[in-house]
């Protein structure tokens, strides 16, 4: 290899430099040695030191030799391990073959002890599926159908029949041997479920019987009828017609009989076509008669509503033979919800038992439910319409609305849609009557003649009490559950009272007695409804309105002819002096001494007479008061406002000081009066 000279150099330079870098040659060149006797210095050490070692290897030589004695004894020891080793390896691989053997032979094993126990299983099932136990001969044989027992023995028969269809099905030909027995016991099975249910349907048709107990039997055995289903189509059908045309004429027979003596309790005098709101009521002499009393009032609510209680919906039926005995009558409306809590109960427990039983649902339940109870709601119709259309009692037609709304949401609570028809057919015969009969009561109302009337007076008249009392009991109702339709009606109603109020109170010549009237009119109607209803309902906000507004006017012509003097200098300088207006209010300078002498003279005596008129003007004592403090708070608040006026510059050189009188007098004056109630 050729090695250039700049190269050689290189290498030359970077040996020195790492020579120096040396501790030992570093110390030589720094203490200024000579080299040549340094490097003999340094031969000389080495010498001795070989030769110092050569010494030390003679004196350890035994020692050596034993040593490499042993390490060749242990060399052959390991060469042997090694050879015993390498044979346990291949011994290893050799059982690793075996294991590997063994795993797939256990997992062929498992995959055959597997499949036998499946066939074990499906073998046994098999076998019991077609083998029949002699208890099983016994109990559907010997044993009675009620009897849990048989019940066990017969889901396991009806079991093995399905089985036994299946294999068939199949050609499993082992199940032939089984086959007559199974159908044998089948047949005896269907005997005697079909004898025990004709048997139960049977009860149903005895008189007076509780067909509640016949069906909760029918029930605890529901699956005899699915049973015969399943094995005899036709027994299944006989049962079922047998049932259908058996039950239909039970609550056929029954609502027919129930609903006839039902309404021979009704109160004998009811309310007729001359009982309405506008009608005079001629009879008011014998209004206390027993015949009368027993009845209640036309449009009073009263306690009738009781029948909407949630005890009084569910509260148990009128039985007409007990009630027959003591001679009890009832209004319309009880006998209604008496007839429809029955329908209701039973029409939800036949549902329910329907579809339990029949195993239907649906559409299929409904049909079925109308093939039982079809005849019977035609005709409890029939009935209900027949009193309705000549019932004119808006308060028992509108309870009845409700009865109706209230027993269609229990029938939903209980999962029973199959009389919601049957409700609906009830509302399209009962309200429209009770529209009908509200818009007479209007229609009344319209036809009065003030004119014709007997002498009116000014305590309340009995068209508007009429109106309170029915408001009220329509309002009380419709707030608990509010019907479409019904605040139309009233607010009908309520306009044509205020008309007919305003007409006789046109009979009244004299302005303060028509005021008198229509006050007494309002607060008695505002009174009744305000104890019925809210107080911020709408009927009740008009009646304020309209009380509030005759009253003022009823204060001002009542304080005119004591002090209308007063109250029109007020009225008239009123503006002036908000204006300031000096010129214009000394045009009244020779009505102020006049004024001031007059009022100060008689203002307690007028007070007084106030007093006793205006509380002999109102029935309702209340009312009176009311009037009064409100008539004397007009008074003070106008007498305070005349002495300010008096104040004013324009006045001043009059001499009326002493004859002026404090308002504070008038105030304690006015406390005298003031109710304490």
């Amino acid at each position: 290899m050729i090695v250039s000279e700049s190269d050689s150099s290189e290498d030359v330079d970077s040996s020195i430099k790492a020579q120096l870098e040396d501790e030992v040659i570093r110390e030589a060149l720094t203490s200024g040695m000579d080299l040549r006797q340094y490097s003999q210095s340094v031969e000389k050490e080495l010498r001795q030191l070989e030769n110092l070692s050569i010494q030390d290897y003679i004196g350890k030589a035994q020692n050596i030799a034993t040593l490499h004695h042993q390490i060749t004894e242990c060399d052959s020891i390991l060469e042997n391990m090694q050879g015993m080793l390498e044979g346990f390896l291949t011994h290893l691989s050799t059982i690793s073959q075996e294991i590997q053997s063994l795993q797939e032979q256990s997992a062929s094993i498992n995959v055959q002890l597997t499949n036998r126990k499946q066939v074990h299983i499906e073998m046994s099932t098999f076998i019991d599926q077609l083998m029949v136990p002699e208890i099983m001969i016994q109990h559907i044989l010997n044993t009675p159908v009620t009897d849990s027992l048989f019940m066990q023995q017969l889901k396991a028969l009806n079991q093995k029949s399905k089985f036994i269809k299946e294999q068939n099905f199949r050609d499993a030909h082992s199940c032939q041997d089984v086959q007559d027995i199974v159908d044998k016991l089948t047949v005896k099975a269907v005997t005697k479920i079909r004898e025990y249910l004709l048997q139960k349907i049977y009860q149903f048709r005895k008189p007076l019987s509780n067909y509640q107990i016949p069906q909760n039997a029918m029930i605890k055995h529901k699956f005899f009828f699915e049973f015969l289903l399943l094995h005899a189509r036709t027994v299944a059908a006989e049962i079922h017609d047998e049932y259908v045309e058996t039950m239909s004429r039970v609550y056929s027979s029954y609502f027919q009989s129930y609903t006839k003596q039902l309404w021979k309790l009704q109160y004998e005098e009811g309310v007729t076509r001359d009982d309405l709101m506008g009608v005079e009521d001629s009879r008011a002499n014998s209004f206390f008669t027993k015949s009368l009393k027993s009845r209640g009032t036309v449009f009073t609510l009263g306690t009738r509503d009781s029948v909407l209680s949630p005890t009084g919906l569910i509260q148990d039926i009128i039985v007409p033979h007990t009630a027959g005995k003591g001679e009890t009558k009832y209004a319309f409306e009880v006998l209604f919800r008496s007839q429809q809590y029955a329908l209701m109960d039973n029409g939800c427990r036949e549902y329910i038992f329907l579809t339990e039983f029949f195993m239907v649902h649906d559409a299929d339940a409904m049909k079925l439910f109308m093939t039982v109870m079809g005849k019977t709601l035609q005709h409890v119709q029939k009935e209900v319409c027949g009193v309705v259309m000549g019932c004119y009692d808006s308060i028992a037609l509108y309870l009845c609305v409700h009865l109706i709304h209230q027993y269609r949401l229990l029938c939903h609570k209980r999962a029973v849609p199959a009389l919601d028809n049957h409700w609906e057919q009830l509302l399209h015969m009962i309200w429209p009557r009770f529209e009908y009969v509200v818009k007479m009561n209007i229609q009344s109302i319209q036809a009065c003649d003030p004119s014709k009337m007997a002498t009116l007076d000014m305590r309340p008249h009995y068209i508007t009490r009429r109106y309170a009392e029915f408001s009220g009991a329509v309002m009380v109702l419709h707030e608990k559950f509010p019907l479409e339709g019904v605040d139309g009606l009233m607010l009908q109603l309520q306009d044509e009272v205020e008309k007919v109020i305003l007409k006789m109170a046109a009979v009244f010549h004299n302005r303060k007695d028509q005021l008198i009237f229509l006050i007494n009119n309002y607060d008695m109607m505002l009174s009744v409804l305000s104890e019925k209803t809210r107080e911020d309902s709408r009927e009740c906000e008009r009646l304020k309105e309209l009380l509030g507004q005759r009253t003022g006017e009823y204060i001002e012509e009542v304080l005119a002819p004591h002090f209308g003097g007063m109250l029109t200098f007020v009225r008239e300088t009123d503006h002036l002096i908000a204006n300031n207006n000096t010129e214009a209010l000394k045009d009244y300078e020779k009505k102020v001494v006049p004024l001031v002498r007059s009022f100060s003279s008689t203002w307690k005596k007028s007070v007084e007479r106030l007093n006793n008129e205006v509380m002999q003007c109102f029935t309702n004592f209340r009312t009176g008061t009311v009037v009064l403090q409100r008539a004397l708070e007009t008074l003070i608040t106008a007498h305070h406002t005349f002495n300010r006026t008096l104040a004013h510059s324009a006045f001043h050189h009059l001499n009326i000081k002493a004859d002026i009188v404090n308002s504070h007098h008038l105030i304690v004056e006015a406390k005298k009066y003031k109710p304490t109630f």
